[in-house]
């Protein structure tokens, strides 16, 4: 593990002879090395590659077993020893023959974990020549030498100096069941699971794998390593083709080609993991009594080297693929559904959105529209008000004109610098003097005019704000941060530009070009004056800083609790070729000053509907106090 909680893994599928111990432990040792070299820190082979899964009655044979404990017995001497290692045999403890995996640490044998399950149907008939490990009676076995070794498979391996790393084993069919071990395994703290394997390969099988293996390691948020027997084993009646997965609750991080025997690695997030057990603790352990299992400490090396993992720049927005307008679509059907409730309940005639010219009432304004046609309510009873102020641009307020007529709503101009103006004059302030109270007058003129228009007209107030708007606190108290219903406030800024250029796509026509002009304008909250030219002069990214900045370090710092030194890790991996890590380490540093000081605005912000993983309202997943210090989280980040 490295210091940010990366466990490099790696399912080893060597070529075996069926029968051929010598033959397979020299392969054994070989990728057992190769693997260490690579900075491997537990290494899985598959089910009984010591002999060959498919020895059939050759089990019963004395000369295969006793060759198969000699190989025990080298292995233990010779495999590298700072791995935690699992390799199959079968094992004869007491009379009886068991198919184990051996875990080796260390240069010595740490445990034998009998097979559970043993499948005596189709094509299986293991319960031939092995007994279920369930039968074993004791949970240790005097090997050779009079040595005791344990010997049971309700066991968790630890390192006692990287305490996030847990590790258990289970092997084939031990998960294709319903009471698997692994879940006891997991219950009682091992978040990284193996699985030796020999499944046959047959059309459709792989699929139906990879999916056992993601959700198994989603239910039990862990992590876990599939190794599957290959090139070698008996083509008798079978083929083997070596399908390796490793998973991360729930995502495949790497997946081997069919018929390719070889190493496969990845980074397993054992911190990430753990942060998530705790977030879900009631569920997860609760009533779970742990007193069965046996935890066996190993000394397993440490990698300090960099993390071979990849970071989307954009976690919140959809992946390309086949299923990508599937998943936009969802989202805006999600932001949809809400307000159709809303709206329903309240029984509202109305619809009422400050129209800006920006990106998240443009969105909110396409989403209403969603949920009036949903409703078979007429469009016309959506009224857009743009309200042009001391810093509106005329790109803008034509962007709000055209927006809204190609939509077909009604569209209503009120021109708040008289009133602000007035304003000014009632309280005493200066327009010549542009700050806090300059800007924020305008918001909270704008949001009054909005809350009036719909008690005139029988409507709600539809919020604008999004979830980056809110982490960041960029909104102004009682101004645009107030609405009756806010679409928008679990949908983050990168992510608002996707669903608008999906919409715009969908539309096409002049709704589509006008869409196109708003997702080329600068963010602004345009409540300073426009600069000689007339363009914007107030841009929200060079004060606050770049939004896909933002919503990667919300995404990392709030849906998986990495601590601020791992956030600055894994952002300076990432945008390594778009930012210098100067500019990485202001904005993040700017991050959490922002996010600690602005969550009175998060303690009382309107109803809204969650769409993903992350959202900040106080009655859903977060809750925080407003008065927190910020100090410890900064002083990580502070060289």
């Amino acid at each position: 593990m490295n210091k940010y909680g990366f466990v490099r893994v790696c399912a080893a599928t060597p070529e075996i002879r069926v029968g051929d111990v010598d033959f397979n432990v020299k392969n054994i040792l070989s990728a057992a090395k190769e693997a260490a070299e690579k900075g491997a820190q537990v290494i899985v082979f598959p089910e009984l590659c010591i002999t060959g899964y498919t020895c059939g009655d050759l089990f019963n044979q004395r000369a295969l077993i006793d060759a198969a404990a000699d190989a025990i017995e080298y292995l233990a001497k010779n495999l590298p020893e700072g791995p935690l290692i699992f390799v199959g045999a079968p094992v004869e403890v007491y009379g009886r023959l068991y198919n184990c995996a051996v875990a080796f640490n260390g240069g010595g044998i740490e445990a034998f974990i009998p097979k559970k399950h043993l499948p005596n149907y189709g094509e299986f008939y293991e319960q031939r020549h092995f007994c279920p490990g369930e039968k074993v009676g004791r949970n240790h076995a005097e090997w050779r030498g009079g040595k005791v070794v344990y010997f049971t498979g309700d066991v968790v391996f630890y390192d006692r100096k990287m305490p996030h790393l847990t590790v258990s084993a289970e092997i084939c069919e031990d998960l294709w069941v319903p009471d698997s071990p692994s879940v006891k395994q997991a219950l009682a703290g091992a978040n990284i699971i193996v699985n030796l394997s020999c499944s046959d390969e047959i059309a459709g099988k792989a699929e139906y794998r990879r999916n056992l293996v993601k959700m198994q390691s989603a239910k039990l948020i862990c992590g876990y390593v599939y190794c599957d027997a290959g090139d070698g084993e008996s083509t008798t009646d079978m083929v083997f083709a070596g399908h390796n997965l490793i998973c991360e609750n729930g995502s495949v991080l790497a997946e081997s080609k069919l018929f390719e025997n070889g190493l496969l690695f990845a980074d397993i997030d054992v911190d990430k993991l753990d942060n998530e057990r705790k977030r879900c603790a009631s569920a997860f352990y609760e009533g779970y009594n742990d007193n069965n299992a046996v935890f066996i400490p190993v000394n397993v090396c440490k990698c300090n080297g960099d993390t071979n993992r990849t970071f989307a720049k954009y976690p919140f927005v959809p992946k390309e693929g086949t299923r990508l307008s599937e998943r936009t679509e969802l989202i805006l059907n999600l932001q949809m559904m809400g307000l159709v409730k809303r709206l329903k309940h309240t029984n509202a005639k109305t619809a009422v959105i400050g129209i800006s010219g920006g990106l998240d009432s443009a969105l909110a304004l396409l989403v209403t529209c969603r949920a009036f046609k949903k409703l078979g309510k007429e469009l016309t009873d959506i009224i857009a008000i743009t309200m042009p102020g001391f810093g509106t641009t005329g790109k803008t307020f034509n962007s709000s004109k055209e927006l809204s007529s190609a939509l077909g709503v009604t569209l209503k101009t009120v021109d708040i610098t008289g009133s602000v103006l007035k304003h000014f004059e009632d309280i005493g302030h200066d327009p010549k003097v542009l700050d806090v109270t300059y800007e924020n007058s305008q918001a909270r003129m704008r949001t009054m005019i909005l809350m009036d228009t719909a008690n005139k007209t029988g409507g709600l107030v539809i919020g604008t704000g999004d979830l980056s708007e809110l982490a960041l606190g960029w909104a102004t108290y009682n101004g645009d941060h107030m609405s009756m219903y806010a679409v928008n406030s679990g949908v983050p800024k990168t992510l608002v530009k996707h669903l608008i250029k999906f919409e715009a796509e969908r539309l096409g026509g002049k709704a589509q070009k006008t869409l196109e002009v708003i997702l080329s304008t600068e963010i602004s909250p345009e409540l300073l004056p426009p600069d000689k030219a007339g363009n914007i002069a107030q841009k929200t990214e060079d004060i606050v800083g770049p939004y896909v900045l933002h919503d990667f370090f919300l995404y990392y710092a709030v849906r998986w609790g990495f601590s601020p030194e791992k956030v600055r890790y894994v952002a300076r991996k990432t945008f390594k070729d778009d930012f210098s890590e100067e500019v990485i380490d202001k904005w993040l540093k700017n991050f959490y000053k922002r996010f600690f000081s602005q969550q009175f605005k998060r303690s009382c912000i309107p109803d809204g509907v969650k769409v993903g993983t992350v959202t900040l309202s106080p009655r859903g997943d977060w809750r925080m106090p407003s008065d927190a210090s910020v100090s410890l989280w900064l002083s990580e980040i502070s060289d």
